[in-house]
């Protein structure tokens, strides 16, 4: 399916850009004769709409087919704890804030005073 998905997005860009020529010419044709700019034809409007729409469903059919994403769901997938049961059983009873308490934004800004001084 992830063909018939990609020749639908290509066949929207291409319909896109020939909207994106149709309204290039006829304000062109506008500008020669004279008149006042006025608005995009409806079927101009029309035509880049349905690229939109076949561009969404191409995308939509090219996506993977969505997996379950819950904590325990994730832990079962490490290696570790298969290896060991002892360890399995002690992480599975953590909770969320127990396992992945973010150190990664850990504030250490307080520390410059200790490694370089007072400035």
């Amino acid at each position: 399916m992830a063909g018939g998905s990609r020749a639908l997005q290509w066949i929207s860009l291409i319909i896109l850009l020939h909207s994106a020529y149709s309204t290039y010419d006829y304000l062109t044709q506008l500008k020669a004769a004279d008149r006042p700019l006025d608005h995009i034809p409806n079927d101009v409007s029309l035509e880049a709409l349905v690229s939109l729409a076949l561009f969404i469903l191409g995308t939509v059919l090219a996506a993977p087919k969505m997996v379950e994403i819950t904590w325990a769901k994730e832990m079962g997938k490490r290696y570790v704890l298969w290896m060991f049961p002892v360890i399995r059983d002690t992480i599975l009873s953590r909770s969320i804030d127990e396992m992945d308490s973010r150190l990664g934004f850990a504030g250490i800004k307080h520390r410059g005073a200790t490694f370089f001084g007072s400035r």
